[in-house]
């Protein structure tokens, strides 16, 4: 089968990370007779030295002839970089943002599952982590809320204030509900929404619209979790959660604390997917400017997001399962980069763990 996919190096570690996920995917072209057509496309820093501009139109016009895009990590040193001397509308991560609404990326999917291997790098106790250890996806709305509300800065009776509204409406809510509760069907079959529901009205609307999902689907298990209490529980018992489901911004701050919790955030993939099959796919972990062209970042997470990539977007559930099974087998054999490495282990480069993961695909 051929399928073209788009490859946003972007900035920082970006381009190494991208560079042994393509390695990895030209393995299984090899092994399964696929055929993958790359396109690169701009977005970030790279695109604002390039072109100005964070994004282009050609970029997401191209973006769209794609059958999915597979993206490293963009920004900078917000300190050091000229790219944040622009103003927030010209930085990288609005790229970023509007992206994700061009293309209507509505899902965000963070799985965190803590490798057995990786046991020793999860900064939970053992009693907390478990025999199983734990398995959770995070189900993030991506494309509505705080993010995306009216802003503005004014001065009002002589003092500097800042607006942002933060907005949802019943399809927003009820469309990504629905993908909530289509993955928890294919798991552990609960669903726990986290909101602000003692404080913020679009957390009401957000607990109504969901338990009407939720009738949907008798055979899983609904709750409803305030934030604060999810953010306590998810380093107290993170075995309890199955699909957590939540707003933009809630999503976006869980999401980082989850992946925390297994040890590495260079550990962990995403998916942002529309409503037909395109996804745009990256690591959960930014783009480590410190660190950049260093060939020492962990590769993992852009590897297992390319997998996603296969089992959502392009079918190839197969072909998404070797990928995982040649990552499980690289830990089990040892191979660790710096964020994961512990005494005994064999530390690599960037470029040696992705050598390894294709040994083991091969």
């Amino acid at each position: 089968m051929e399928f073209k996919i788009g490859l946003i190096h972007g900035d920082g570690i970006g381009p190494e990370i991208v560079n042994e996920a393509q390695k990895v995917l030209d393995a299984v072209s090899e092994r399964y007779g696929h055929t993958f057509n790359y396109s690169k496309l701009l977005l970030g820093g790279a695109s604002i030295d390039a072109t100005g501009y964070p994004l282009t139109e050609e970029t997401i016009a191209e973006a769209k002839t794609c059958d999915a895009v597979l993206m490293g990590s963009i920004g900078g040193d917000a300190k050091t970089s000229p790219w944040y001397q622009l103003e927030p509308s010209r930085r990288p991560e609005a790229g970023l943002l509007a992206i994700r609404k061009a293309l209507n990326l509505f899902a965000n999917l963070r799985p965190a599952y803590l490798y057995n291997e990786l046991r020793a790098a999860c900064p939970l106790r053992d009693e907390i982590i478990g025999e199983q250890g734990f398995d959770m996806i995070i189900v993030r709305e991506l494309t509505g809320g705080l993010y995306f509300g009216e802003r503005e800065t004014k001065v009002v009776d002589g003092v500097q204030t800042a607006v942002d509204s933060l907005s949802y409406n019943e399809n927003e809510i009820r469309r990504i509900a629905k993908q909530a509760f289509e993955i928890a069907m294919k798991r552990r079959k609960k669903v726990t929404e986290v909101d602000k529901a003692n404080v913020l009205d679009s957390s009401r609307l957000w607990r109504k619209i969901t338990a009407e999902v939720a009738a949907e689907y008798p055979e899983v298990t609904y709750e409803n979790m305030l934030v604060d209490n999810c953010a306590m529980q998810l380093v107290r018992d993170p075995k309890q959660f199955d699909v957590i489901l939540t707003e933009n911004m809630f999503g976006d701050i869980l999401s980082d604390e989850a992946s925390m919790v297994t040890g590495s955030i260079g550990m962990l993939s995403s998916a942002s997917l529309n409503e037909s099959s395109f996804g745009l796919y990256e690591p959960s972990h930014g783009s480590a400017p410190d660190i950049a062209g260093m060939n020492i970042a962990n590769p993992i997470a852009t590897i297992l997001s390319a997998a996603m990539m296969l089992r959502y977007s392009l079918n190839l559930t197969k072909e998404a399962d070797a990928i995982e099974a040649a990552v499980q087998q690289v830990l089990t054999d040892g191979y660790r980069t710096g964020d994961i490495y512990s005494d005994g282990m064999k530390k690599c480069t960037t470029s040696e763990m992705g050598d390894a993961i294709v040994g083991a695909l091969k």
